[in-house]
């Protein structure tokens, strides 16, 4: 029996893009054996990135992570998918809400929501300074 057949499969995001997967290696985990909440904070920076790069058009910097809920530990080995979507535009600044659900690697296509992100990027300009966020044309969010 699966470390993880006891809990509920958790059905994948309607409302939010696939924006990366990975798999975490033996040399990410911490003193426990899970992979360190650390590098999965890396991994949900670079997914919740993805979309505010379409708006912002240039440079950007993560300005606060607003909220971060580690719900189940993540193994070496597991799939992740990094699924996020934009909640707000400001004039300088994107927020996102990531979510990040693990396959097991024997069990894939059963998820378990493994973690939940609310980043805030800000668009800068050459120098660091925070600059309007210039949509282009049709995107949406």
């Amino acid at each position: 029996m699966s470390q993880h057949s006891n809990r509920p499969a958790a059905p994948l995001p309607a409302d939010k893009e696939l924006v990366l997967k990975v798999i975490p290696m033996p040399a990410d985990t911490n003193g426990n054996g899970d992979i360190f909440g650390g590098w999965v904070m890396a991994q949900v920076d670079l997914a919740g990135s993805v979309l505010p790069a379409r708006y912002v058009q240039g440079r950007m910097a993560t300005v606060a992570v607003n909220e971060f809920i580690f719900k189940h530990p993540v193994r070496v080995g597991d799939i992740l998918s990094f699924f996020s979507s934009v909640k707000r535009i400001g004039r300088t600044s994107i927020t996102v809400d990531v979510e990040v659900f693990a396959e097991r690697f024997t069990e894939q296509g059963r998820y378990v929501k493994v973690t939940e992100a609310l980043l805030t990027y800000v668009a800068i300009d050459a120098e660091g300074r925070p600059r309007p966020v210039q949509a282009k044309e049709g995107t949406t969010p």
